[in-house]
C-alpha cells in the first residue's frame, strides 16, 4: 500500500522589487507605489522590503482575460 504523498510547493513565489517591476514596465516608481497602495498591484512585505508578487499578477490577469 502508498502513503500518500504531501502536495508539492515550490520553493519560491516569484517577487520582484518594485524598483525592478518600475524599470521593466516603464511605470515610474511612485506610480508602483500607488497601484500597490490601490490594490491594483499583489505585493507582499518580506523582510522591510515591499515586493510585487508577479506570480500572483500573472494568474489575475489570465483569470480576468479571455484566453479560450
Amino acid at each position: 500500500m502508498e502513503e500518500p504523498q504531501a502536495p508539492q510547493v515550490p520553493a519560491h513565489v516569484p517577487l520582484m522589487t518594485i524598483e525592478r517591476f518600475a524599470e521593466l514596465s516603464g511605470l515610474e516608481q511612485g506610480v508602483v507605489y500607488g497601484q500597490i497602495r490601490n490594490g491594483h498591484l499583489p505585493a507582499m512585505k518580506v523582510g522591510k522590503y515591499r515586493m510585487v508578487n508577479i506570480a500572483l499578477l500573472q494568474a489575475q490577469c489570465l483569470t480576468q482575460e479571455d484566453w479560450a
